[in-house]
């Protein structure tokens, strides 16, 4: 199964396109979406749109996984990430992809066992699942593929979710 994870933001976006054979994970590609140097706030989130919809024709994953957006006292941020989240959910959804959502914690949890782990932790336990020479970089590419490797985890602890997974998509 290929999975992308989409760590959702409105000037950066992190993608982690990883495949999962029910055993293993391997990174297949990774990055960042910046759109920080686009003015418009529809202009940026027409830019994301299209490069997210780029990297899902040129990877072709049968899921994205997607950070949900956390509340914190920056009322303003958290709502701006929940709208680069929509733009990625629409743009995952168009592709006909399935889309499924992990809390923080629960992609901390899945990837250290912690859930309330450093992001320092998160990045090292992601560079060895995957079997890497170095951390990802940046940050929010490291945390894309974190966010991917908890939906193989959850496939991996219910396999029929992956069948399904792959049935929905003919593969």
């Amino acid at each position: 199964m290929r999975i992308l994870g989409i760590d959702p933001g409105t000037r950066t976006v992190g993608y982690g396109v990883i495949d999962f054979d029910g055993n293993s994970v391997r990174a297949i590609d990774y990055g960042v979406i910046e759109a920080k140097h686009i003015d418009g706030y529809a202009e940026r989130f027409a830019y994301i749109h299209e490069e997210l919809r780029r990297i899902i024709l040129e990877n072709r994953p049968e899921v994205a996984a997607i950070e949900e957006v956390f509340t914190s006292k920056a009322l303003k941020r958290s709502i701006e990430i929940g709208e680069g989240r929509g733009v990625a959910i629409l743009t995952s959804a168009l592709a006909g992809l399935q889309v499924e959502s992990y809390s923080v914690k629960t992609v901390k949890k899945s990837v250290v066992g912690n859930g309330n782990a450093a992001k320092s932790q998160v990045q090292k336990m992601t560079k060895i699942l995957l079997a890497l020479d170095s951390i990802p970089k940046p940050d929010d590419a490291a945390d894309a593929l974190a966010i991917a490797i908890c939906h193989s985890h959850r496939c991996r602890v219910n396999p029929l979710i992956a069948r399904l997974d792959r049935g929905a998509h003919g593969r």
